[in-house]
Formats: C-alpha cells, structure tokens, sequence
C-alpha cells in the first residue's frame, strides 16, 4: 500500500514538473498597437488592438486573455472582454499571433494625459494571471459654448446670437444653424458660417428670422483639434419683450430722420424753385 503511494506522489511530482517546465518555455509578448482616435476623448468609444505573439508554441497550450475593466474604461454591458484560443495549432498560411481588438467607452471624467490600463493573461495549466500594463492617452478635445441672443430688430428683422467658446481648445469652421421649428420662422439662409473660434474668445452670427416668444433651438457643427467634426444643439429662450422698448425707440427715430430728410428735401426744392424764377423776373426786366 505504502508503494502505490508513493509511486502515485512520485508521478504527480513528475507531472506537475513536466507542465512547470512546459510553462517554463512559454513566452508570450503582449504590445497595444493601436488606440484609434489618438487622443482618446472622455465619453466617446475608443478602438484599442493588442497583439499576442508566441502562439506557435504548443507548450503554451489554452491561452486566455482579457482586458480588465477598471478607470478609465467603461464597458458595454453584457460585453466578454476573454479572448480564448489554442497554441500551437497554426497552420503556415495563418499568422503565429493573435490580434486581440476591444471597443470601450471612456470614463466621461477621465482626466488629460497618459492613463494606465492592464491586461492580464494566462496559458498552460496554469491557474495564476500574469497582469501587464500599458499607456492610453486621453485629451478632451470636445468644445462647448455658451449662446446668447444679443438683439433682435422688430424692423428689419434681424436676429443676432452671441456665442462663447468655453472650453480649453480652440475650434475651426464653427457654423451655426437654425433648424425648421414651429417657434421660428427663417427668411433666408438658415446657416451662418463663423469660422475659427480660440477658447475663451466670442463672436457673433446674424440670421434674417420672425421669431416667437418660447425656445429656438440651434445646432452647432465645428471641427476639434484633432480634426473631427463635431455637433451640438443649444437652446436659447427668446422672450421680445427685452426687444419691444428698443424697436419703439428705433422706430422713433427711423420717423424723426424720415421727417427730417423731408424738411431739407422741400427746403432744396423751394429754394432752387425761387432761385429759377428769380433768373427769369431778371431776364424779363433785362428785355425791357
């Protein structure tokens, strides 16, 4: 009984030296080849691609590899970030390397800069991860603005919005709309093209519009800083009772001039009407 213990004890000893010997040989090596868009921008889905090389060693045996959910990314609820596959059971058309892609969510308070993320993998028989770590760059190039009506003129129906770049990055071919709503009707183009706009910095956009009292909705494209266009809605109460008072007082005055050049054109008239006949009393006198 005592030697079929011990016969028993020496092959798992045996065995258990074979796969750490076995486990020994394996040698995989793990890169992050790519991260696309560069820099990754908080809130938005990011492709990242790892790549395993090794696999042609059978001694690897059941290779298992994940990425491991933790800041700054967010996973996609009921997603299988394990990739399983088999070592040694390439054929020679096909690569002796894995490509392992994932696509995940940025923590949308995910700070500037270069942030950690881990992968951790196992092979063999093994049942301990090994974990390593990699760089992903993160910079929020998103804009945000903050629009305003500046005026609106009941007579020439002018409506001039204010708009203010309030984030960290400038923005390139900013232009701003003004869909088709039931609150706001628009008497010519309803795009007006603004340009580039520095952070911190303000400008102004005109549009030809009867507007009513309650919400106008606007929609705002533009391009990042790394190039992607971009768009966002605003929406901006519009209350004409700020604007009454002005238009009357416009109006007023669009009355006094419209008088006025009245006055001098009749004062123009009479007067070369007098000087005329004038010329012609002196000519008749002249001829006597």
């Amino acid at each position: 009984m005592k030697k079929v213990t011990l016969i028993f004890l020496l092959a798992i000893f045996l065995f258990s030296s074979f796969a750490f010997v076995a486990a020994e040989s394996c040698d995989l090596d793990i890169s992050m080849i790519n991260q696309d868009p560069y820099p990754a921008i908080p809130g938005d889905y990011i492709k990242i691609v790892f790549q395993v090389n090794g696999l042609d060693n059978p001694e690897c045996k059941n290779i298992e590899f994940e990425l491991l959910e933790q800041y700054p990314l967010v996973f996609d609820p009921n997603s299988n970030p394990i990739i399983n596959i088999n070592a040694g059971t390439y054929s020679q058309d096909f690569s002796s390397f894995l490509i392992a892609p994932y696509k995940v969510r940025i923590d949308e308070n995910a700070l500037d800069g270069d942030n950690p993320i881990e992968v951790r993998y196992r092979y063999g028989l093994q049942n301990l991860y090994l974990e390593q770590e990699f760089s992903l760059n993160i910079e929020d190039s998103r804009a945000d603005f903050e629009v305003y009506i500046k005026g609106y003129n009941l007579i020439t129906k002018e409506l001039t919005f204010e708009i203010l770049n309030t984030a960290k990055s400038d923005v390139e071919a900013l232009t701003l709309e003004i869909p088709k709503q039931n609150n706001i009707i628009i008497k010519g183009p309803k795009t007006n093209i603004i340009g580039d706009l520095d952070s911190n910095d303000y400008t102004t956009a005109s549009f030809e519009a009867i507007p009513s009292k309650g919400e106008i909705t606007l929609k705002i494209f533009y391009t990042d800083t790394i190039n992607t266009r971009r768009t966002l809605e605003k929406t901006i109460m519009f209350e004409p009772e700020y604007f009454e008072d002005r238009a009357n007082g416009e109006q007023k005055t669009s009355i006094w001039l419209l008088l006025f050049w009245i006055l001098v054109i009749i004062f123009v008239i009479r007067y070369f009407y007098k000087r005329r006949k004038a010329k012609i009393k002196l000519r008749e006198k002249r001829k006597q």
